[in-house]
């Protein structure tokens, strides 16, 4: 059997076990938590955060997306370069990013990211949300996602050692369970100083929602 067809074949048992594990989590969660603080949200999860900005800004926003939603990509590419200029930069916003897969293919392109290093993760979500359309939706992906990482510098051999990575998934679903606990049922959902808001949210609307905070916060 050639090294291609072993490695889509092992994705495909991979993916089973991941619908599995949706699965299993639907069944188990009974709903969103309750009494859920924006201190209990921003407790150490089992990866390391990947937050932007000043930790004591005024406000905090978590936003919890899949790599393979296109509200996603539309938030981050017309959207978040705007939030990230006039709030995180600003010293006003702390916006912390978080991996809520839908489906194998996107808990595959977060554990690429989380494999390229610490340096590098944010280059390569940006990479996978631009090039969206040339790996989330054709029919080889796995062969895709090796095209795209290449361009990173990570081998097709890293790339295979990096998808079998079960430690590592099971670390993503736990980030993604938990956001369930919080009432994440769609992407992009964020919580803005523990405020749910969900969609792709334009600058304007942003705004709307920030501004009074960061009044308050003075």
């Amino acid at each position: 059997m050639a090294p291609a067809q072993r490695t889509d074949r092992t994705m495909k048992r991979r993916n089973l076990a991941f619908a599995a594990t949706l699965a299993l989590t639907a069944l188990a969660w009974s709903g969103p938590a309750a009494s859920a603080t924006l201190d209990e949200m921003l407790k150490p999860g089992p990866l390391p955060e990947k937050s932007f900005g000043v930790e004591d800004a005024p406000v905090t926003i978590i936003e919890y997306a899949s790599l393979t939603c296109p509200h996603c990509r539309t938030f981050h590419m017309a959207t978040w370069p705007a939030v990230k200029e006039r709030y995180v930069d600003t010293g006003k916003v702390r916006f912390v990013m978080r991996e809520f897969p839908f489906d194998p293919r996107s808990s595959g392109a977060f554990m690429l990211a989380r494999c390229s290093g610490e340096d590098r993760w944010y280059a390569v979500v940006d990479l996978l949300y631009r090039s969206q359309d040339t790996w989330a939706r054709v029919r080889e992906g796995t062969a895709a996602l090796k095209s795209i990482m290449g361009m990173t510098g990570m081998s097709g051999e890293k790339v295979e050692a990096c998808l079998k990575d079960q430690a590592l998934l099971e670390k993503i679903t736990t980030v993604m369970t938990t956001g369930q606990s919080y009432g994440v049922d769609s992407t992009p959902t964020f919580f803005i100083n523990g405020e749910m808001k969900k969609g792709a949210l334009t600058i304007e609307q942003f705004g709307a929602i920030v501004d009074p905070l960061i009044e308050a916060g003075e």
